[in-house]
């Protein structure tokens, strides 16, 4: 069976990241299908809009990988794409496994995935790239106000600020998880930037563009823009090379014209995509070149700037 069809994992609520994945692949006059996988793909609006889809069991679940060899085998699936943090080890660990197959995760290397998972430890990445991060501080010595939050968290899910010691409760302070940060304030010049950031197999960077954070809900991107200033020419120096990295990287910071905070690394499609692609970075047409025919990705930074992303709710309605 040829392998050429692409399936993207965790689906969700991602509907124009498969239909970007559609879009792409109807280019190649191939046949390539793009498939997803859900927990329960039936209240999944993306597993609907996909060319099929796919029930999977927990990322916990002692069988997660080998379901997913599995349906993959069966599928023709050459390109798999993960989605949510929590099964980019797992994938990673297992990657090899998948290649011997001739099946291609695109995630990075295990090291990479491990030190972008513990914000402890991506602070020394950012370090090794020659960019600053806000302080990490000790539980003995916090200065207020602060930012707590999980060291591996992802969506924002438990951050919290922390104005003064009195808004200190005793379980935040004693949560092993828990890390408490420098608080840097976006109000005072300081502009938060996420960076979707397109690595080859060699871990070499291929495009980059940054999106203002103009609007946030529950930690994903709701309003932004893509912004083409001092901070896509430092991190065109100081990213171009990433040991272990592949496809998509997500890369947030603070940066306010002169000064630059590295805060967290995910290496996955982030939420806010979309508009990196209405902008021109084809990532998932150059996955499909790269990984199912063996093309070469030029450098490209020909992407529309001050492109503005307004997202709003939409519907899928399922018939019985």
């Amino acid at each position: 069976m040829k392998k050429n069809n692409i399936l993207i994992l965790s689906a969700g609520r991602r509907v124009e990241l498969v239909q970007n994945f559609q879009t792409e692949a109807a280019r190649f006059s191939d046949g390539i299908q793009v498939l997803a996988t859900d927990l329960n793909p039936r209240m999944s609006p993306a597993c609907h809009a996909a060319d099929g889809a796919f029930s999977v069991p927990p990322i916990a679940a002692a069988n997660y990988i080998d379901n997913i060899f599995d349906l993959a085998r069966q599928q023709g699936i050459g390109l798999i794409i993960p989605t949510i943090d929590t099964e980019l080890q797992k994938l990673a660990d297992a990657r090899s496994r998948f290649e011997e197959a001739g099946i291609h995760i695109v995630v990075s290397d295990s090291e990479l995935v491990a030190l972008c998972r513990d914000k402890r430890a991506t602070a020394g990445l950012f370090e090794r790239c020659g960019i600053a991060t806000p302080e990490i501080y000790g539980r003995e010595n916090l200065t207020f106000p602060c930012f707590a939050k999980p060291y591996d968290g992802s969506r924002s899910i438990g951050a919290k600020y922390i104005h003064t010691a009195e808004d200190l409760s005793y379980d935040l302070l004693k949560d092993p998880k828990t890390i408490f940060c420098q608080y840097i304030d976006i109000t005072n010049k300081f502009t938060e930037f996420t960076v979707d950031l397109y690595y080859d197999r060699s871990g070499r960077l291929k495009c980059a563009v940054p999106r203002e954070r103009l609007e946030v809900r529950s930690g994903e991107v709701s309003k932004g823009a893509t912004r083409r200033n001092g901070l896509y020419t430092l991190l065109a120096g100081k990213m171009a090379h990433l040991e272990g990295a592949r496809g998509c990287i997500t890369a947030q910071f603070f940066y306010n014209g002169s000064t630059l905070y590295g805060i967290e690394i995910n290496p996955r499609f982030g939420g806010g995509f979309p508009l990196t692609y209405a902008a021109g970075g084809n990532y998932p047409g150059w996955l499909i070149s790269e990984y199912l025919y063996g093309g070469a990705i030029p450098f490209f930074d020909q992407w529309e700037n001050n492109l503005i992303m307004l997202r709003y709710d939409a519907k899928v309605l399922v018939h019985e």
